[in-house]
């Protein structure tokens, strides 16, 4: 089957793509510099790109690859248990949190999550993402955007959900004003 990698190209030049990679960008940046914020400033900051990264990703396009085989991962074990050890210290008691998994037999029993995992799962396969892309061959900016959609599908949309409902409950729990206070970051 004949690929067309000038339509591919087209849609690596979408403004879908570009702006997966613009809140891919921004999230992987915050994530790497969490240990300079509050515990507060980065619940608002998740609270706010969560949702943003969810929809862009559910906004990519399709991609048809020449071969499945170019893609690459960068974020090492060493890089993800650093980051995922630095924001599970940021929230403490609070990064675990509850579930049901609606895919598992039995929809009755809670899962035990953590925050933290979910954010760190999230960054690795967007870090992946991000650096696949800037590769200058056709062939991995179009596994680029196929592997971040089909991680989207089927891994980090459900992180996202997760996580989110979490945070939610974190910043507007009784007597909580949600961070209205928090000081403003600027997201995307």
């Amino acid at each position: 089957m004949q690929i067309s990698t000038t339509g591919n190209e087209t849609i690596l030049k979408s403004r879908q793509v570009l702006d997966m990679i613009t809140v891919a960008n921004d999230f992987t940046l915050f994530v790497e510099k969490a240990g300079d914020y509050t515990r507060e400033q980065i619940l608002v900051y998740f609270q706010r790109v969560l949702p943003a990264i969810y929809l862009k990703a559910s906004l990519l396009p399709d991609v048809q690859v020449a071969d499945e085989d170019a893609v690459e991962h960068y974020v090492t074990q060493e890089q993800w248990e650093q980051t995922f050890n630095e924001i599970r210290e940021k929230l403490g008691q609070e990064d675990i949190f509850y579930f049901i998994d609606l895919h598992e037999k039995s929809q009755h029993d809670a899962i035990r999550a953590s925050i933290a995992e979910g954010i760190t799962d999230l960054y690795q396969d967007l870090k992946d993402f991000l650096l696949l892309i800037q590769k200058p061959q056709l062939l991995f900016q179009e596994n680029a955007v196929k592997e971040c959609r089909r991680l989207f599908e089927t891994r980090y949309g459900y992180k996202i959900v997760n996580c989110h409902a979490a945070i939610h409950y974190l910043l507007y729990q009784e007597g909580n004003s949600g961070g209205g206070e928090a000081e403003y970051l600027d997201i995307l």
